[in-house]
């Protein structure tokens, strides 16, 4: 027999939140793909230029471990995003063996390109859902990425 969870209407509401979150995580990847910020394979080309444009240059582990994501991934993006020209692998000063890797002046580009393409379909979203809403679910999102990570 199936175990059934007696959920409070909180549990519920939030039950509900992650059900529709991996909904629109779908979503979201499928329209990434047709805009180019979501590699053939599945990989987010977009939030690992961002993650390098914000912080500047990073080993592979470090940005694994701030996505959060398998090193492995990442390495296969670092791939890609070299041989694609995007980003360039660098001597670490702090390490022999690994690398930094930096976004080149076409990597720049390409996440600049990118992300207005981002929020050009972030402004035609946002059509009937108003700021306040959004801002909430902005704050709410954060508080579970938080909690997630204290999990």
């Amino acid at each position: 027999m199936a175990r059934r969870i007696e959920r409070s209407p909180a549990g519920e509401a939030l039950y509900q939140v992650l059900v529709e979150t991996a909904a629109v995580f779908f979503r979201m990847r499928a329209l990434g793909k047709s805009q180019g910020l979501v590699t053939a394979w599945g990989g987010g080309l977009w939030g690992f230029l961002r993650s390098l444009e914000l912080h500047g240059p990073a080993t592979v582990p470090q940005l694994a471990r701030m996505r959060p994501v398998a090193r492995q991934r990442i390495q296969h993006l670092a791939d890609e995003a070299a041989e694609a020209g995007l980003i360039e692998y660098l001597d670490n000063p702090a390490h022999k063996r690994s690398k930094l890797l930096a976004l080149t002046p076409a990597g720049e580009a390409a996440f600049a390109e990118m992300d207005a393409r981002l929020a050009e379909t972030a402004e035609r979203l946002t059509e009937g859902i108003g700021e306040k809403d959004l801002r909430t679910t902005l704050k709410v999102l954060k508080r579970l990425r938080e909690k997630f990570g204290e999990a």
